[in-house]
């Protein structure tokens, strides 16, 4: 078994007029396939791993062998980030729950706040990388930035809900207005998605 571009469950001119079809074209199946073809290769040398599941690999990234550490760290994070972010946009995005309301609220003040706090975040991301709403080793709500294709897995954290900011899943369109990548990003947010993550389930 080698690891797999996943299917979307839409087309790449379904995100539209938020996010736009060729940056999806062009994000699924150039910039995530080749994260999927660099990880197999990468791996070749160790048949065991191919078998694992991308949680259980990224899981163990920094307990690697030397040689295929940051082929994990990289391309493996790039797999399994752009696996979640496919299935948290959708272009029938649904209303955030009273109760993932509520529990952002207890943390970051109300939902208003958060969503401040995530795109300050964003934002403020030197570079290419991803801000996440993790859950960390102490059971808290945090978000958090991550450098290149790095995931809160790989730290013992869980993700909830994440942005790709590498400027490939929105220069097209936005150019250097992150700002307005993030603006729109929120209006294909599929909250009954993301609960799934936010309950671990």
């Amino acid at each position: 078994m080698a690891f797999e571009l996943p299917k979307l469950k839409y087309s790449y001119d379904s995100l539209e007029p938020h996010i736009d079809s060729k940056t999806m074209e062009l994000h699924h199946s150039k910039h995530h396939q080749t994260y999927v073809t660099k990880l197999n290769a990468g791996l070749e040398k160790y048949p065991d791993l191919l078998n694992t599941e991308i949680v259980d690999l990224i899981s163990q990234t920094f307990n690697l062998p030397d040689d295929i550490k940051n082929i994990v760290k990289n391309h493996g994070g790039g797999h399994i980030n752009h696996s979640l972010f496919w299935e948290i946009i959708s272009p029938n995005p649904t209303e955030i729950s009273e109760d993932i309301k509520n529990s952002l609220a207890k943390t970051f003040g109300s939902y208003e706040d958060f969503t401040k706090k995530f795109n300050d975040q964003a934002l403020a991301l030197f570079g290419s990388g991803w801000t996440w709403l993790i859950r960390n080793k102490e059971g808290n709500l945090e978000i958090k930035n991550y450098p290149n294709q790095e995931n809160p897995i790989m730290y013992g954290e869980e993700p909830i809900l994440g942005i790709d900011l590498w400027e490939h899943a929105y220069y097209l369109k936005n150019q250097n207005r992150r700002n307005e990548y993030l603006e729109s990003w929120w209006k294909v947010l599929d909250w009954s998605q993301v609960r799934h993550l936010f309950l671990n389930k």
